[in-house]
């Protein structure tokens, strides 16, 4: 196991043992540990009670942060020559079609979403192996794949983000930045939650949120109490 540095050391000293943080006392304790020297992310991680080998208990969703990411998503609109226009107005950073398949194809995926149209996504299939490990195929369920793409573009730009339970029944999300004021944090993190709660699978039986830390890009995990949220 690697030694804790001395930040991570008191850092991990501040967390209480066996204590179980309310949501506003977390993120106001996550400011506080944050040492970086740069601007850290805020990330929670919830540990769902299902079986994601499953399909009828398979967690999938998006979600709009009410403050954003505090991220500089880049968004690459792989559209028609028609709504290039459109996609450029709304905020998109890069847009066309072939000559960024063709990048794609030779291994450039610098981009942080894509956003398509139905019509494109049969050239996209074959990109699978590329895009599919790294998060980034376009998919309907994430309104990644539409016709209005402008309203793609700018939901994304505005905070929007996709997250889905991983193997381990765990779904991990970015809701923040540790220059966010607490209420901020404490806003975007019931905004995932309660979208959480919403996506409940029937199939899922007992306790569904078995356990809710948050952490920032360089700090232990602070456990949340997650009856109280």
């Amino acid at each position: 196991m690697a030694k804790l540095t001395k930040k991570q050391k008191e850092a991990a000293a501040k967390i209480e043992k066996n204590k179980l943080y309310s949501l506003k006392d977390a993120s106001v304790l996550i400011k506080t540990i944050a040492s970086a020297k740069f601007d850290e992310s805020v990330d929670i991680a919830v540990r769902l009670g299902v079986d994601p080998r499953k399909a009828n208990q398979m967690v999938r969703g998006v979600v709009t942060l009410p403050h954003g990411t505090g991220k500089d998503v880049r968004v690459l609109a792989l559209v028609t020559p028609d709504k290039e226009a459109e996609a450029k107005a709304a905020g998109a950073d890069y847009v066309g079609l072939d000559d960024y398949l063709q990048k794609i194809k030779d291994g450039w995926t610098d981009v942080d979403v894509i956003i398509t149209m139905p019509a494109v996504m049969g050239k996209l299939g074959p990109l699978g192996r590329i895009l599919g490990p790294r998060g980034l195929m376009p998919n309907p369920k994430t309104g990644t794949v539409t016709m209005d793409v402008a309203k793609a573009v700018a939901e994304v730009k505005a905070g929007k983000i996709d997250f889905k339970v991983d193997k381990t029944g765990i779904v991990h999300a970015g809701i923040g930045r540790v220059s966010f004021g607490a209420d901020q944090i404490v806003d975007n993190a019931h905004e995932i939650i309660q979208t959480l709660l919403k996506l409940k699978p029937t199939a899922a039986k007992g306790t569904y949120i078995k356990s809710i830390h948050l952490s920032s890009t360089m700090s232990p995990a602070i456990p949340l109490d997650s009856k109280a949220v």
